[in-house]
């Protein structure tokens, strides 16, 4: 296993299977084995996430931030998911939802975070058109709301 570097600038904080650090100056940190972690910038608020892409960002990032809500985050994952690709007719954006479902099957959830990022700006375009044309886009609820309401 190759050793993994990362380097953070002073305050910045990293998730690291499960646990918040906060480094106080900039400083490089060395993984020697196998870690799941998330990087501050990468992480979305449940605020932000009001369309469906940015929701199943959200439920994605839950597994990879807190590994005792993985269960739970991924009966959301099932819930969501066929949902979305009954949504969309876009095939870009369901062989995309697609190739998301294969990695979280294969428990390759950082992966699947990184896909799902690089739809979003596919999605905006889409949910722009939309809204340009006249129709209304529904509002989404976070989350949060959907796993209370679960």
């Amino acid at each position: 296993m190759a050793t993994l570097r990362i380097s953070l600038r002073a305050g910045e904080r990293i998730f690291v299977n499960g646990a918040v650090l906060k480094v106080d100056r900039k400083t490089t940190l060395e993984f020697l084995n196998d870690v799941t972690f998330l990087l501050e910038s990468h992480v979305m608020q449940a605020e932000h996430a009001k369309t469906p892409m940015r929701q199943l960002y959200f439920i994605v990032q839950m597994m990879l931030m807190d590994p005792n809500s993985v269960d739970a985050a991924m009966e959301l994952f099932t819930k969501a998911h066929p949902a979305m690709l009954k949504t969309y007719s876009n095939r870009d954006i369901i062989d995309g939802l697609l190739e998301v479902e294969d990695l979280i099957r294969r428990s390759r959830n950082f992966e699947a975070l990184k896909r799902i990022r690089s739809m979003i700006p596919l999605e905006d375009q889409i949910l722009g058109e939309v809204s340009s044309a006249g129709s209304t886009v529904t509002k989404f609820e976070p989350p949060m709301r959907l796993a209370a309401g679960a």
